[in-house]
């Protein structure tokens, strides 16, 4: 299989690989803010784990929702 460079993607690809990068982003950095003002005690295991986690995309964020806040 052949790597294929941003310049060689069409419009449409290009746009959905953007709104991938920005709804990872804002997942993660809404992870991370909730993780840093949320108490441990209202955290499912060790915050620094989570911590490491929300950056294993696409994922860690959505478990840390999903799964890490009580």
């Amino acid at each position: 299989m052949e790597r294929r460079q941003w310049s060689d993607l069409g419009t449409r690809q290009k746009q959905a690989l953007s709104a991938v990068a920005v709804v990872e982003t804002v997942l993660t950095v809404a992870a991370l803010v909730d993780l840093a003002r949320r108490p441990a005690g209202e955290v499912r295991g060790p915050k620094a784990a989570w911590v490491a986690g929300v950056f294993v995309q696409p994922v860690g964020p959505i478990a840390y929702f999903v799964v890490g806040r009580r």
